[in-house]
């Protein structure tokens, strides 16, 4: 099974990047996660969206080619971050790649609700028109506190998350049986 991760963060230090980064390595023979840069990714234009960017159509091309989307959001303001905002209206234009693709939310914060309220808006986006993308039900992963859950190599250290995040990414993995 082939994954993408779409990271809300473009921080260097990001806890969510450091929560993308330990499921691709500790599920490593589970499936295939790449991690995608939205760095390089300019604010959506709908002037320029019949030609977009290179890096726009590379980021939609692996979208496209995945089997399912990882998404991993901050919360900024009670909310998702605009680098996901941006990245999420260009799939959702042209040739809508995330149309019927199935997807999985993770979020990780300092405070000590995770990312509850941009999770929940990060649903609501995605049942929208242009995206349509199913979502893992009940297996909801907010990583609260998250300074005290990673140490300083960045991997993820707190027992009970890690057995926490096995069982979601179980449930995951059966879930995607109905779409592979």
């Amino acid at each position: 099974m082939k994954v993408v991760a779409i990271v809300g963060s473009i921080r260097e230090d990001s806890f969510n990047l450091k929560l993308a980064k330990h499921v691709q390595a500790r599920y490593a023979d589970k499936f295939e996660l790449e991690i995608l840069d939205l760095k390089p990714i300019p604010m959506y234009n709908q002037d320029i969206e019949l030609d977009a960017p290179q890096e726009v159509l590379d980021i939609k091309a692996k979208v496209k080619a995945a089997d399912a989307v990882l998404w991993v959001t901050p919360e900024y303001n009670s909310t998702i971050p605009g680098v996901l905002g941006n990245a999420i209206d260009w799939m959702s234009r042209v040739d809508k790649v995330m149309n019927g693709k199935p997807s999985m939310i993770m979020g990780a914060s300092m405070g000590v609700l995770g990312t509850v309220k941009a999770q929940m808006h990060l649903r609501d986006i995605l049942f929208a028109s242009g995206l349509n993308s199913p979502l893992l039900p009940m297996n909801e992963v907010y990583v609260g506190a998250a300074h005290t859950k990673f140490n300083d190599s960045g991997e993820l250290t707190d027992k009970s998350t890690i057995e926490f995040i096995d069982i979601v990414i179980a449930n995951f993995q059966e879930w995607m049986k109905n779409y592979l």
